[in-house]
């Protein structure tokens, strides 16, 4: 996987971390989006340490998504506490690495062939028996 970006030459044993709290997943990026208007962008959060767009290896094309990784918590408590960003005219989501690890650890079974008529709390007590259950779309 290719990426265009600044790398750390930085040595410290946290900054390999796979939950580093100044790691930040930037998904739904504009494909025309660059590793330094990400960086301009974010730069008015806090000091960047860290910037890259994920590119497909082979045609090189923006993969829509990338990561920025901050100096210090600050500039991703910021980044947070602003509800909407948007860059070359698309918006954009923001998770800082520790809840995007957390988001993929959950699992929910996978329930098939449900009525389209159930209604949300028919579809709840078919999962009472697995978990503490969160309201579901369709």
């Amino acid at each position: 996987m290719d990426t265009e970006g600044s790398q750390s030459s930085l040595s410290s044993g946290t900054d390999n971390s796979p939950h580093d709290p100044c790691k930040m997943f930037i998904g739904g990026l504009s494909w025309q989006t660059t590793q330094e208007g990400l960086r301009e962008y974010f730069c008015k959060f806090g000091e960047v340490k860290e910037c890259m767009v994920m590119r497909d290896p082979v045609t090189k094309r923006s993969r829509g998504f990338g990561f920025v990784t901050y100096a210090d918590q600050a500039g991703v408590e910021k980044v947070l506490a602003q509800n909407r960003h948007e860059l070359d005219s698309k918006t954009f989501v923001t998770l800082v690495d520790a809840q995007r690890q957390a988001r993929s650890t959950q699992r929910w079974p996978f329930l098939a062939g449900l009525s389209l008529s159930l209604s949300p709390e028919q579809r709840r007590s078919l999962l009472e028996g697995f978990r503490s259950t969160q309201p579901s779309r369709m």
